[in-house]
């Protein structure tokens, strides 16, 4: 199944989840809620996304002058993907890694470590920022900020049901036609089960961007030694970052190698890059 249809699936899976665990934990009315409740937080995040996360690690907007291959790097990589310009930042931190946030191609930011230009070469920068535009042009936190959205309405629901039975509240048998075991059950399962999708989005996402970005560097081999080279210096010296941005960056800042795959919000590196390697050989 390819990427994209991997995203649809499963943003296909996570609606029906919201549709079918909701309405037994919080019936229509709680669903309702959670749903507007979801939709209006990560909406601020959507729109607001660019100018926290750019804050949060201090990224400091560069021009041509003072970063020029950087800045040519982007721009060259930009036009040949049809994209609006990005604004470009430098994060003074020694670990190597990279991220591109914004709303939509014509509100685009595109942020490197200090330590990732220290790391790579051009070419494998060049791969590095098409992978991130890769990003630009696929809508990514649009994507993500939906996924966020309905993950975020389940779990809700899972708490207000888990405080409601402490509590000694109960719902009709109509609106959960498994009763008490059943709603117990989908306590337990439905946190687990979103939060399950959303980080197969994620990772689906990552797999389409590094084939996107390859494409467009026109060099996967690049893409395949940078993605060798941050694992490595990730591992080496992980960065301080908040664990709600992890998925940003085009590898995990917070360590090098995930202990469980299924709540990883990025592949296993060494799947990326036999990938890319396929790509560049015709596999």
């Amino acid at each position: 199944m390819g990427n994209t249809l991997k995203t649809v699936f499963f943003m296909t899976l996570l609606t029906i989840l919201f549709i079918l665990l909701g309405g037994m934990l919080g019936g229509r009315t709680g669903m309702m809620f959670a749903f507007i409740f979801a939709l209006g937080m990560n909406f601020f995040s959507y729109w607001f996304s660019d100018k926290l996360v750019l804050s949060m690690y201090r990224a400091k907007e560069v021009t041509e002058a003072e970063a020029p291959e950087l800045y040519s790097i982007v721009r060259n990589l930009a036009q040949k993907g049809g994209l609006p310009m990005p604004k470009v930042y430098i994060m003074q931190n020694p670990a190597p890694n990279a991220f591109a946030t914004g709303r939509n191609p014509k509100h685009a930011a595109v942020a490197v470590t200090t330590g990732i230009l220290q790391l790579l070469n051009r070419e494998e920068l060049e791969g590095v920022i098409g992978h991130e535009l890769a990003h630009v042009h696929g809508r990514d936190i649009l994507i993500g900020t939906i996924a966020a959205t309905f993950a975020g309405a389940i779990m809700m629901l899972a708490d207000w049901a888990r405080w409601a039975m402490i509590f000694g509240g109960n719902r009709d048998e109509e609106d959960n036609p498994l009763g008490a075991v059943g709603a117990i059950i989908a306590m337990i399962i439905a946190p687990i089960a979103a939060l399950l999708v959303q980080m197969a989005i994620s990772r689906s996402r990552e797999y389409l961007a590094d084939q996107r970005g390859a494409a467009l560097c026109g060099n996967p081999l690049a893409l395949a030694s940078a993605l060798k080279k941050i694992s490595y210096g990730v591992e080496s010296m992980p960065m301080d970052a908040k664990p709600a941005t992890a998925h940003m960056f085009i590898m995990n800042p917070l360590s090098g190698r995930s202990l469980m795959n299924l709540f990883s919000t990025h592949p296993p590196v060494e799947e990326r890059i036999k990938r890319l390697e396929r790509m560049a050989y015709g596999g």
